[in-house]
């Protein structure tokens, strides 16, 4: 009789004690808080976790004679700092946002998580940092600090715009836009193609009959929706019986409204609506109903983007989406080869997306 082969190991999920003790080894690598570790609640707030975790890692940093826990000062001990074995690079990657994880969409939290867990079984460790004034037109002080106190091997900007782009070239430090660059920006961007799906809108919009359309956009525009416009404009440049309205908005319900309102108020008011994001879709959805306005038989809403929620609509909004999962699989192989290598050939990486035809148009 044959043995049995012995039980193969089964593969093992990082803890998130463990990539904090690892976050903080880096900290320690790079020569930071030698004399004395930030207090426990700072360190909650830096790494966005729990206070019980932290306490965890700092045991564990204890136990391997990293640092000292004297009541409740956490000092490091400099004649026992951590260097990576045969001085290897940082093994940290940080993703940057200008808004806190409450206030992400389902997607984008989904993303995250699923980057960090593929992150993790490559041997990284991935930190979330969230800092508005990044992303402001003057973000060199901001960035300064940033990559001061956190060492990482490659960053990940969650949505960015040309004055932070410019910063990390001429900073030459790596990073990957999850979003869309100004033209001649020479990093790598991940993002949807954006412009492909308007411009398929478009097209859509006119073939179900609407000349007068309206497209729903933020005032504080980015990349991609900049190239959501263009896609749009050169879809309805083909057809010279239609017509486009511009309604840009700060993002609020009551904004979205009024300027609804006001559209809807013009002598030849827009039938078939391409909103950007899917909280505003809804928006804009329900104010047409509340209106008065049937969709899709008075009215056509489409929304660029996706969220599991607009399937629970009644009607159900016709969107365009991507496979999440398949998308960050390719962001994380791209973040690997840019954490390992510390550089990466610019370019445009684009996923298109598919339409869900719903029952809005």
């Amino acid at each position: 009789m044959n043995a049995s082969p012995p039980p193969a190991a089964l593969p093992q999920r990082v803890s998130l004690v463990a990539q904090t003790v690892e976050s903080l080894r880096a900290h320690l690598r790079a020569g930071h808080w030698a004399q004395r570790l930030p207090a426990e609640r700072e360190l909650c707030q830096h790494l966005q976790i729990s206070r019980p975790t932290v306490r965890a890692a700092l045991q564990e940093l204890e136990r391997e004679g990293l640092i000292e826990l004297t009541g409740r000062t956490r000092r490091g001990a400099p004649v026992k700092r951590v260097r990576s074995a045969g001085g290897l690079p940082s093994r940290v990657i940080a993703t940057l946002s200008p808004v806190p994880l409450r206030d992400m969409p389902p997607t984008a939290l989904f993303m995250l998580d699923t980057l960090r867990d593929k992150l993790t079984r490559a041997g990284f460790t991935m930190e979330h940092r969230v800092d508005p004034a990044c992303f402001s037109a003057q973000p060199a002080r901001a960035l300064e600090k940033l990559l001061q106190t956190l060492p990482a091997a490659a960053w990940v900007a969650w949505g960015s715009k040309e004055p932070m782009q410019r910063w990390f070239i001429q900073r030459q430090s790596p990073l990957l836009v999850l979003g869309s660059c100004q033209p001649g920006i020479p990093l790598s961007s991940f993002d949807v193609d954006f412009h492909a799906a308007c411009r398929h809108a478009g097209d859509l919009l006119w073939r179900k009959g609407h000349r007068r359309l309206a497209f729903v956009m933020r005032q504080d525009a980015y990349d991609g929706d900049v190239a959501s416009e263009q896609g749009f404009r050169e879809a309805l440049s083909r057809h010279a019986d239609a017509h486009l309205t511009v309604l840009r908005h700060d993002g609020s319900p009551a904004h979205v409204s009024s300027l609804v309102d006001r559209a809807l108020r013009a002598p030849q008011p827009p039938t078939g609506f391409l909103v950007l994001h899917a909280a505003q879709a809804l928006t804009v959805a329900m104010h047409l109903l509340r209106r008065n306005l049937r969709l899709p038989q008075d009215a056509a809403v489409v929304s660029r983007d996706n969220e599991i929620y607009l399937q629970h609509t009644s009607p159900v909004l016709s969107r365009y989406a991507i496979d999440p999962d398949h998308f960050t699989r390719k962001l994380a192989r791209a973040v690997r080869e840019l954490a390992e290598t510390g550089t990466l050939a610019p370019r445009a990486i684009r996923v298109i997306p598919r339409l869900i035809a719903g029952e809005t148009v």
